[in-house]
């Protein structure tokens, strides 16, 4: 009598990973497309959504209260004061119902000098995201398809860049274009900030270019350009999206340090670096003046840093997130306590797998 070898069991592309997880997560995922499964994965992440409301909370405070001067045209806001105006010392310049941040040696409005240098310290961060984005992206792009010559002839051109401190670049750059406004500081800050974003998109569509999909649209007479925009940039766009968050969130930590050291957004202008220059004189004895800035620093530089790695996580195919034990023993009809196992040692072997969720029991606590 002939005895059937049973089938081998499937094997997994990760250690730890049963059946029953893949198939959970292959369903979760089942029907959408790829910008639907990185808004999912997005929206998962809850450090990276609390931060995306925090900074759009911020935005939105800073743009109401004192509204929005762009040259003579101004939109005014909800703040009685506006971050130049000099209205009558309350409470010696300490913090009061009227003045809640207090004001400065003159009188200012803390306050509105705060929301003031964050429209500014924004505005920074977002012309140097964008600029240094668009710039790194192309070069990086064109060297990694070309290779050869123009590949070398951009990545020493790169290499000139990287080698000249940043901070050395900005002070003599911010030096002489801080007087213009945050805007131009921006651009100027930018084009010398696409450096790292450059080499990362040169790696990736060197990846990329060797790719079936590639040699398919040569076949088919696509154009260079097309090849690169059309077909090889989207499959490279989370590398650019990641690190553009990371470059903006260096930017404006870079924009107030040169504001501290004089090089950056000069008067009659502000910006939170300089608020905290303009007033260090006054650290012992009216401390108000740097908290209010400074954290408003420290809040828009660790949202910027939670959105990008709630945006890493949603690009990057490898972040899977585990389903809980009470879906693994539903769906593979196995007790909770294995299941909890199960999961556990998947987020243990596989190194990065998000694990089990915080309300699920622990066998070991219930076994001891």
């Amino acid at each position: 009598m002939t005895t059937l070898n049973p089938p081998p069991e499937p094997t997994h592309s990760e250690p730890g990973i049963t059946d029953t997880q893949t198939n959970l997560e292959m369903k979760a995922v089942a029907g959408l497309s790829q910008g639907q499964i990185v808004r999912r994965r997005f929206f998962r992440h809850r450090g990276a959504v609390i931060a995306m409301i925090v900074l759009a909370g911020i935005v939105l405070l800073s743009l109401s209260s004192v509204g929005l001067t762009i040259g003579n045209w101004r939109v005014p806001g909800w703040w009685p004061y506006t971050w130049n105006e000099l209205p009558a010392v309350v409470n010696r310049t300490a913090p009061s119902l009227e003045h809640p941040f207090g004001q400065d040696e003159v009188g200012r409005d803390i306050f509105a000098v705060v929301m003031r240098g964050t429209q500014q310290s924004l505005m920074v961060m977002v012309v140097v995201g964008l600029l240094a984005t668009t710039i790194g992206t192309v070069i990086g792009a064109v060297a990694g398809y070309y290779r050869r010559g123009l590949d070398s002839v951009l990545m020493r051109f790169t290499d000139v860049i990287i080698t000249i401190p940043v901070i050395v670049i900005g002070a003599v750059l911010g030096n002489a274009f801080g007087s213009l406004g945050a805007f131009v500081l921006g651009i100027v800050l930018g084009l010398f900030s696409w450096t790292t974003l450059a080499r990362l998109v040169r790696g990736e569509f060197l990846s990329l270019r060797e790719r079936e999909f590639v040699d398919a649209a040569r076949v088919a007479g696509a154009s260079d350009s097309r090849i690169i925009f059309r077909h090889i940039l989207p499959n490279a766009v989370g590398v650019i999206i990641v690190n553009s968050t990371l470059l903006m969130a260096a930017a404006i930590l870079l924009e107030t340090a040169l504001s501290y050291l004089g090089f950056g957004v000069q008067s009659p202008d502000t910006s939170l670096g300089k608020i905290i220059s303009d007033n260090q004189s006054a650290f012992a004895t009216r401390p108000w003046l740097f908290w209010w800035p400074g954290l408003f620093i420290v809040a828009i530089a660790l949202c910027v840093n939670f959105i990008g790695d709630g945006l890493r996580d949603a690009f990057d195919p490898r972040q899977k997130r585990m389903p809980s034990a009470r879906a693994l023993a539903r769906a593979g009809n196995i007790d909770r306590a294995t299941a909890t196992v199960a999961t556990r040692g998947a987020g243990i072997l596989g190194g990065g797998v998000r694990g089990f969720h915080a309300d699920e029991p622990d066998p070991g606590k219930r076994d001891g």
